[in-house]
């Protein structure tokens, strides 16, 4: 459960919504603030908030935040195997299933990259068909085209396609 430190950011992309709970980031979501919500000077939010508004502005490629993730030890694998996708390139649900030692559980591998809470810091906008394609995206196919299009923007190699650095 979540202790109720919630923090709403102005993005490109719509407001996010971010929950943390004792120093952890549990949740990233695109959600729109509730009618009178009174938000708490909450510094750890605000740090977080801020390394999102240095990724947006293309200044961070990485983010420095503490994570509590609650999910299955397979979800978990996942998870860890999304975060070595490096800002500015791409996988398939094929090279994570392999990457984690389980190449039939392609599957799989879609459903936990689906349940990832936290997205953005854990780049599962980064995670795209065997033929290269986009697939879906819990926050819309839209958003996933735009974080895509940003990091390729701000890799230094705008004119680059996509490279995978998994096998």
């Amino acid at each position: 459960m979540n202790d109720g430190r919630v923090l709403y950011l102005d993005s490109p992309l719509g407001t996010i919504e971010l929950r943390g709970k004792n120093g952890f980031l549990t949740d990233l979501n695109f959600r729109e603030k509730p009618p009178g919500f009174q938000e708490a000077k909450i510094p750890v939010l605000e740090g977080w908030a801020a390394q999102l508004a240095e990724y947006f502005a293309g200044a961070r490629t990485t983010f420095e935040i503490p994570l509590a993730l609650e999910g299955t030890v397979f979800q978990a694998e996942v998870w860890e195997a999304l975060r070595t996708v490096s800002f500015g390139r791409t996988a398939s649900y094929v090279e994570i299933a392999r990457k984690i030692g389980r190449p039939s559980a392609v599957r799989a591998v879609g459903a936990a990259n689906g349940a990832n809470p936290v997205s953005i810091i854990v780049p599962c906008h980064r995670i795209v068909g065997a033929d290269g394609s986009l697939t879906g995206y819990g926050g819309g196919l839209w958003r996933k085209k735009w974080l895509l299009e940003h990091e390729k923007r701000n890799s230094g190699k705008p004119d680059a396609p996509f490279e995978s650095p998994i096998i």
